[in-house]
């Protein structure tokens, strides 16, 4: 039998209980026939000042992961998407493959996450030096720049806004972020902007045209990754160059 909404494919969505911004965002770049089903991660101290306060988080996100995706499991999804980017960051390469991996003996399913969304991204882009911006801590920025250059490319600027709590994340203004976007362009090829709790979809799409350079707005390429990966070649517009043209 199939889903009467999500007959073409049902994803099953990993977040963190802490997060407002990701779950709109991608039920906004959604296609017919394709749905969202959300599991969770009980975050119980979003405290997330300095570099002890994010590992903090990222070990409550650890601990609850296993449950969250026992739960959402059960309306039977099609593939794994990941809510959530710093953990799929962390230790760079490796840190991505055991991610990987963990989610798949957890689900048996495929799974999307922000790290190597964003890696196929400036792949096809043809990008080489990138400039950042996250909401992380210095800790955090430090596992960002490994990944990326391990994978062979160069980032030139990177802006962690430190938010100081996990919800804080979702109140950073559009002026910020302009901000930000324009501390890290000169000199890239191409913008990242990570942490899924960042409103940046829609802002990274009128970025591109500003900037003359693509904006890769985690949430937009780990929606992308996901529908692609699962053959579903819909283009969405008012989310950024890579949804709309590739």
């Amino acid at each position: 039998m199939t889903d009467a909404l999500g007959w073409r494919r049902k994803f099953g969505v990993i977040a963190p209980s802490t997060n407002t911004i990701v779950e709109p965002d991608f039920y906004r770049m959604t296609v017919p026939g394709v749905t969202a089903h959300f599991g969770r991660i009980h975050i119980r101290d979003q405290n997330m000042a300095g570099d002890e306060g994010m590992e903090r988080l990222l070990e409550q996100i650890r601990e609850e992961i296993g449950a969250a995706c026992e739960r959402v499991l059960t309306c039977e999804p099609d593939y794994m998407v990941m809510g959530m980017s710093a953990e799929t960051f962390w230790g760079g390469v490796e840190g991505n493959r055991q991610f990987v991996r963990q989610i798949h003996d957890l689900t048996g399913l495929e799974v999307a996450t922000g790290a190597e969304a964003c890696e196929r991204a400036l792949r096809l882009y043809g990008a080489r030096r990138i400039g950042v911006v996250t909401p992380y801590q210095p800790v955090g920025d430090e596992n960002v720049v490994r990944f990326f250059s391990e994978i062979g490319f160069e980032v030139t600027s990177i802006v962690g806004l430190k938010c100081p709590t996990a919800v804080s994340i979702a109140h950073v203004t559009e002026p910020e972020l302009r901000d930000a976007l324009a501390q890290v362009a000169p000199g890239a090829d191409a913008i990242v902007q990570c942490g899924t709790n960042l409103s940046m979809v829609r802002l990274a799409d009128e970025a591109e045209r500003w900037l003359g350079l693509p904006v890769i707005a985690i949430n937009a390429a780990t929606w992308w990754m996901a529908l692609r990966d699962n053959g579903i070649q819909d283009r969405v517009h008012g989310a950024g160059s890579l949804l709309r043209e590739h």
